[in-house]
């Protein structure tokens, strides 16, 4: 009998895209009845954008956004970036921005430009362009609503815990334990940004005398005003330890004018500050002391449970409350519930409030209002 002109034929195919960009396609052509077949196993290259030829890569732009002006924030963005280079993906453009608490909006979705966007150690962002989220701040939620969003719409790169001291210590474990990433190379960092966002020091000296190396690094982290800075030391503290970090010229050279606007910092807290029934308030509205050593006032009053500062820089009128982590008695008000009756908001033991610049009769409305309440409360305890 002759064959017809035309054969049916059965395609068994199948993809998987495993980590670092890499897949496998397979494919297999049988003929019904011949016992003839064809199979092809092909590797390629893909991205979030779509696949690149085979053999050839398609790099993948990563925005990291993180909580500036904040060692931790720093840390979780280098760790971040550890991370996504060993567990996700290596062939990656990283691209970093610093995020302030500032009155008003806090995002801008022009700046989410990556293919994947990452925003750590600050609020929840509801922007369907934001891939990854990690945070530890009480007050994570703007409002009800961005929790709910949240809930509702778990993801398995956001991830949230108020348990945690730090947001870089947060991102050890959880990257660990969901994505076998492995933080031991970088754990000094991972260390220290949990002492220094968890004020784990042993005293206030410690804090306030900047002899450690991690301690110059926050002073610096804390007090630039140059926004090429910290992306500039995220890929160091991602890779290289603390006391070779200081020594990089950039950094370096940074260090001996702000110790000594640390010290001079600590002459005017100390002029400006009244300690008493158990709160320092402090106003230094009139100085130029954005970033100041917050321990300062225990440093300067170590009696006292809690302080309350006021400071102003170009772009807001801060309020600052803090509860003393060596005090002689233990802090019961939630720091982070008083801020946020302000639209602030922070941890249980430290909190912060941003107001326009202009707004400072309001901003000092708001500071005296907390001090008062504190100052009740110690009264209440002793």
């Amino acid at each position: 009998m002759s064959r017809p002109s035309h054969e049916r034929l059965i395609f068994i195919c199948g993809c998987r895209l495993g980590v670092h960009g890499r897949g496998t396609f397979f494919l297999r052509l049988t003929t019904p009845g011949s016992g003839r077949h064809s199979s092809w196993l092909l590797s390629f290259d893909y991205s979030d954008r779509g696949f690149g030829d085979c053999g050839e890569r398609v790099q993948v732009k990563v925005r990291v956004l993180y909580h500036d002006k904040c060692f931790d924030g720093a840390c979780s963005a280098a760790l971040f970036t550890r991370f996504y280079r060993e567990r996700v993906r290596n062939d990656v453009d990283f691209g970093y921005t610093g995020l302030v608490h500032r009155a008003g909006a806090l995002f801008d979705e022009a700046q989410f430009d990556g293919d994947e966007n990452a925003i750590l150690d600050f609020k929840y962002c509801t922007s369907p362009k934001i891939t990854w989220w990690f945070d530890h701040h009480q007050s994570a939620f703007l409002t009800l609503q961005d929790a709910a969003h949240y809930e509702q719409n778990q993801s398995t790169k956001k991830f949230y815990d108020p348990d945690y001291r730090s947001c870089t210590k947060f991102i050890a474990h959880t990257t660990q334990k969901r994505f076998g990433f492995d933080p031991q190379p970088v754990e000094e960092m991972v260390n220290w940004a949990d002492i220094i966002d968890g004020a784990l020091y042993e005293s206030a000296s410690v804090a306030v005398e900047m002899k450690e190396p991690a301690m110059k690094l926050t002073m610096v982290i804390e007090s630039t005003q140059d926004p090429t800075f910290i992306p500039r030391l995220i890929p160091l503290l991602s890779s290289r330890p603390l006391d070779e970090i200081i020594y990089e010229p950039f950094v370096a050279e940074l260090i001996p004018p702000l110790l000594d606007r640390h010290r001079k910092s600590v002459d005017i807290i100390r002029q400006h500050s009244e300690a008493k029934e158990g709160t320092v308030f402090f106003d230094v509205t009139g100085y130029d002391l954005e970033g100041y050593n917050k321990f300062i006032p225990y440093y300067l009053h170590p009696e006292v449970t809690y302080s309350v500062g006021l400071s102003r820089s170009s772009f807001r009128t801060k309020v600052s409350v803090g509860s003393n982590p060596w005090a002689p008695v233990e802090p019961t008000v939630n720091l982070a519930k008083v801020c946020e009756r302000y639209g602030g908001g922070g941890h249980a033991r430290v909190g912060a409030i941003s107001f326009e610049p202009n707004h400072f009769d309001e901003a000092r409305a708001a500071a005296r209002e907390i001090v008062a309440e504190l100052r009740a409360a110690s009264k209440l305890q002793s």
